[in-house]
Formats: structure tokens, sequence, C-alpha cells
């Protein structure tokens, strides 16, 4: 049975509600990642911030990133995996929430980060492809 922490990437790094989008963004860059978590003053997991996120919620609306705080953008309920849970439970969790990446915690702490490239280096390729299936597919649509 393969779990979390065996394919997670270790050793994520993570900022605080109260760090700026710049700093968040030079973050990535020095890290080559895409996303960070980001922890409150107790350090629980409040929240994952994307490039993506920087981008369009703050620089497209013309906002500082110097000025602007992550937890300003930081939104939803974090979406977490423990570091024993199974491969499976681990593509249940982004298959049916939609989310590339997932945070992974041990002890109520931050250990590792599972993402789309780990998911392709550590599984068979037809569960690769249901996996992309799930979440690239357009999402339902509600009336």
């Amino acid at each position: 049975m393969t779990v979390a922490k065996e394919i997670m990437h270790p050793g994520a790094h993570w900022i605080t509600q109260d760090d700026t989008l710049e700093h968040a963004a030079r973050l990535m860059l020095e890290l080559n990642v895409g996303a960070l978590p980001v922890g409150d003053a107790k350090e629980r997991l409040c929240g994952i911030i994307t490039d993506r996120d920087i981008v369009l919620k703050c620089v497209a609306k013309g906002k500082n990133p110097a000025q602007c705080k992550a937890g300003e953008i930081v939104e939803g309920t974090p979406r977490w995996i423990d570091a024993n849970a199974d491969v499976e439970d681990v593509l249940h969790e982004m298959e049916s929430h939609r989310i590339r990446r997932l945070p992974v915690i041990e002890n109520k702490r931050l250990v590792g980060m599972i993402s789309e490239a780990d998911l392709a280096r550590h599984l068979p390729d037809d569960q690769l492809a249901e996996f992309a299936g799930h979440i690239y597919s357009p999402a339902p649509v509600r009336h």
C-alpha cells in the first residue's frame, strides 16, 4: 500500500497570512513552485496561494503585491491529507475537489505537498489518465 508521505514532495515551505504577495512570489521563484500553503498565527493551514491567484486577485485588479497580504486572497476551506493516507484517498480528495496540489499533514504539521507531477512519477499510466480526466473535464453545470 502506497501512502501520501511516500509520493509527496517533502519539506514544503509555507507562508503566513500576513506575508505579502511579493514575498510569496519571490519564494515561489526561489523554490521553483507554483503554490504555497498559507498558515495562520497558530501555524494552522488556512489555504493555498498560487501564482495564478497572485496575478488574478492582485495584479490584474491593480493592487500592489508589496502591500497585499496572502490572507486577503486565500479563500475556501483548505484541503489536506494525512501523511499515512492511502494513495487512493489522495486521489479521491484531489479529484472530488478538483485540486492540483494537496498539503500533507503529519502530527498537525505540514510535512510536504503532493502535486500532479508527484502523481505522474508514482502512478501507473491508467490511474494517472483517470485522475487527469476528473481534474480537467468540464465541471458539471448546476441549475
